[in-house]
Parts: C-alpha cells; sequence; structure tokens
C-alpha cells in the first residue's frame, strides 16, 4: 500500500514539474505580431535603427547591423511580440549605382 501511494506521489510530481517546464516554455516564447515592410518603418540615422509602433505603446526596433547579419524579426523591448521585417537585400551590384541590374 505504501509503495503505491508513494508511486502515485512520484508520478504526480513528475507531471506536475513537467507542466511546470512547459509553461516556462511557453511564456519565454515570442508571438509573431505582423509582417511588416521596411519601407514601412522609422529610421533613426543617428542610432541606425528602424522602428515600428508595438501595441503595447513602446516600439519594435531592428538595427542595421542587424539587417546586414541577415535578422529579420524586429522585437519590442517591452512584451514578447516580434514583428518579421520584409526586405529585400542590395546586390553589390545594385550597391554602386549599377542600374542595368536585372
Amino acid at each position: 500500500y505504501q509503495r503505491r501511494v508513494r508511486d502515485r506521489n512520484s508520478r504526480a510530481e513528475t507531471m506536475s514539474s513537467t507542466a511546470t517546464l512547459l509553461l516556462l516554455e511557453e511564456e519565454e516564447e515570442e508571438v509573431m505580431y505582423d509582417e511588416v515592410d521596411l519601407d514601412e518603418m522609422e529610421f533613426d540615422e543617428d542610432a541606425e535603427t528602424y522602428y515600428y509602433p508595438c501595441p503595447c505603446g513602446d516600439r519594435f526596433f531592428i538595427t542595421i547591423q542587424d539587417l546586414e547579419e541577415g535578422e529579420s524579426i524586429a522585437r519590442c523591448p517591452s512584451c514578447s511580440l516580434v514583428i518579421r521585417v520584409l526586405y529585400c537585400e542590395a546586390s553589390d551590384d545594385q550597391e554602386k549605382g549599377d542600374e542595368d541590374v536585372y
């Protein structure tokens, strides 16, 4: 009888630990709020950062360096929401101003 009670308690503790772990993982997940074109975002030249309004009242942000490194997710520092920034990378010919590139 005591062994059955211990086994049940052990299973309950394991299930409780698993549920707690799943809740912690869910809390750390970021929620994709929207996809936004880069040209819709506000650019701050001094900070070299693009901003977009977040529904929480703060702003999503992504830096030029982030974009150059292939990052496309802008984060809000005040909540868990993120947005995907849509943009086309310029080729070397486009950056040099060559207009004959197709």
